[in-house]
């Protein structure tokens, strides 16, 4: 795989303006001949053909819709119908569109939003600076990942130039000036396959002269509250996290087997209330070696209880205070954020909190750190913002 080098985007400028009526598709050149995968791709095995030349359209990013699986093509036809307003006043909901493979991954305790989009289809909802950074969208389309702007002091990026998504490496070919809120990272639609996106279980909306919330109430009545987790991306939605409206995680990578599809509504003071069912099929309540009676996720408990029945069997249980333990499965967000841990799922545990605090080298001692890296786990010491308390599910093993 070869490797390009890094483009760094300037600062944003103009503001992106509602266009026209119709879905952004429609605004590709339908004539356009299907081009051959650009020769100087930098992962060919992963290239698609480079997008159509930029015609200037561009619309405002209102709604984001994400569903647990693909969306039908009679429900998307359903919903793009929607009307809102009687008599009169009635009027089309949806004025531009925008299909998208969506999904979620993790990286140092954070969890990130990835999606897969049609590059002809989805710039023009990325505000003009994105939208006419043309190498930006070649970059995407010759395989590599174009990762938010404001992203860049997060995301970690390796000495050449890779973002690990799930079990994947793929190299970042911008940072991208994108004003589309929800969406962290954009790849092509072959990287959604790979990844395991589920292919078009998204859609971005531009409701042009219809209120972003008036559309929204009226899509809710129309599929019921729980048909799809509905993101508000509009200047009145993003003053704050919109309360009592049902979100959806659907994750990539090695812990995705161990979530499978989460919900969750925001309920104020930093807390979430996931789902109940899901509640029930996934946390437990379990005696493991050391720490006693903990409450973490099903799919982790096989693996901690080795870890830990190790860490007894060379001796090392003293290394583990239980005094210390500061917890597994707590429902709510990254103090100070809007970002979920790994801790909403029930995969991640806090051990001797008071000597590892965030950004220090911690006092954990290193034989215990390489059990648990045996069994599975990630250590937030190893992260660019150490937090060495922190243990967390990186991928199932088998115990027995």
């Amino acid at each position: 795989m070869a490797t390009s080098a890094l483009l760094v985007v300037l600062p944003l400028g103009l503001t992106a303006c509602a266009g026209s009526a119709g879905t952004a598709e429609e605004k590709a050149d339908p004539t356009r001949a299907a081009e051959e995968i650009p020769a100087n791709a930098a992962d060919p095995d992963h290239a698609v053909a480079a997008p159509a030349a930029f015609d200037g359209t561009l619309f405002g990013d209102d709604l984001l819709l994400v569903s647990e699986d693909t969306i039908p093509e009679d429900e998307l036809k359903q919903l793009l119908d929607v009307t809102v307003g009687t008599g009169k006043d009635r009027k089309k909901g949806i004025a531009a569109h925008t299909a998208l493979s969506y999904g979620n991954f993790t990286v140092d305790g954070k969890l990130y939003d990835i999606a897969a989009v049609d590059a002809d289809g989805f710039r023009g909802f990325t505000g003009q600076t994105s939208a006419e950074f043309d190498e930006q969208w070649d970059r995407i389309a010759g395989g590599e990942v174009a990762v938010a702007q404001a992203m860049q002091r997060e995301l970690p990026v390796d000495g050449e130039g890779y973002l690990t998504v799930g079990k994947q490496r793929i190299h970042v070919g911008a940072w991208s000036p994108s004003e589309v809120d929800g969406v962290d990272a954009m790849v092509n639609a072959k990287w959604g396959e790979e990844l395991g996106l589920r292919e078009g279980n998204a859609i971005l909306i531009n409701t042009g002269i219809a209120s972003p919330q008036a559309v929204r109430d009226r899509i809710v009545k129309v599929f019921g509250k729980e048909r799809f987790s509905i993101t508000a991306l509009d200047i009145v939605a993003q003053r704050g996290l919109d309360l009592d409206t049902f979100q959806t995680v659907v994750p990539v990578g090695g812990f995705s087997d161990a979530v499978g599809v989460f919900r969750y509504t925001p309920i104020g003071g930093g807390r979430i209330a996931p789902d109940p069912a899901w509640v029930s099929s996934h946390i437990v309540t379990e005696q493991v070696p050391i720490l006693g009676s903990v409450t973490c996720n099903k799919f982790m408990m096989p693996q901690l209880k080795a870890a830990l029945a190790e860490v007894v069997s060379r001796g090392l249980e003293k290394e583990i205070h239980r005094e210390e333990y500061a917890g597994c499965y707590y429902p709510r967000f990254i103090a100070g954020s809007s970002t979920l841990s790994n801790h909403s799922f029930g995969l991640a545990l806090d051990f001797n909190v008071p000597g590892n605090q965030r950004g220090t080298v911690g006092e954990m001692n290193r034989e215990v750190v390489a059990i648990f890296k045996y069994w599975g786990f990630a250590w937030g010491g190893d992260w660019a913002w150490t937090d060495p308390m922190h243990f967390e599910l990186a991928k199932i093993v088998n115990p027995g």
